[in-house]
C-alpha cells in the first residue's frame, strides 16, 4: 500500500478576512493530530497556545508548540482543530478525519467523504438514559 494525500484547505478563524492556503496533506490514520509546518502556521497567523510532547518515530520525545484553532476543508466539509507545529509537510490525522467524516481508500490512495453520508457529516455518539 503507497501513502494516501488529499489536497485540504487551511485557514485561520480568528482572521476571516485572510485567505485560505490550500495544501497536499499526507493523510494518516496512524496519526490523531493535525500536523503543520513551522512556514503555514505563520502565513496562517496562527498563535501558539501552548507546548505539547510527542514521540517521535525514533522514540525520542520533543516539546512543539500547538497552535489553533485552525479550520480544515476538504469535500465541502471542514472542522476547526487545533495543530501541532513540526515537520515539512501537512499531516493529516485521525481526528479531523473522523470530524468531517472521511474515508481512506487505500487500493484507490484517496481521501473521500463517507460514502454512507454523502451529504453531511455524520458522527456516532452514545447517550446515556436517563433514570
Amino acid at each position: 500500500m503507497g501513502h494516501v494525500f488529499a489536497d485540504i484547505e487551511l485557514s485561520n478563524p480568528r482572521q476571516p478576512d485572510m485567505t485560505a492556503i490550500r495544501a497536499t496533506a499526507l493523510a494518516d490514520t496512524g496519526a490523531l493530530m493535525l500536523c503543520i509546518p513551522e512556514h503555514l502556521a505563520l502565513q496562517l497567523g496562527l498563535e501558539t497556545e501552548s507546548e505539547r510532547e510527542v514521540s517521535v518515530a525514533d522514540g525520542r520525545r520533543r516539546k512543539v508548540p500547538y497552535v489553533g484553532p485552525i479550520k480544515v476543508a476538504f469535500g465541502g466539509r471542514f472542522c476547526y482543530v487545533g495543530a501541532l507545529v513540526l515537520g515539512d509537510e501537512v499531516l493529516l490525522g485521525a481526528v479531523p478525519m473522523e470530524d468531517m467524516d472521511l474515508v481512506v481508500a487505500p487500493g484507490r490512495r484517496e481521501i473521500t467523504v463517507d460514502p454512507q453520508s454523502p451529504n453531511i457529516p455524520h458522527a456516532r455518539v452514545k447517550a446515556a438514559l436517563r433514570p
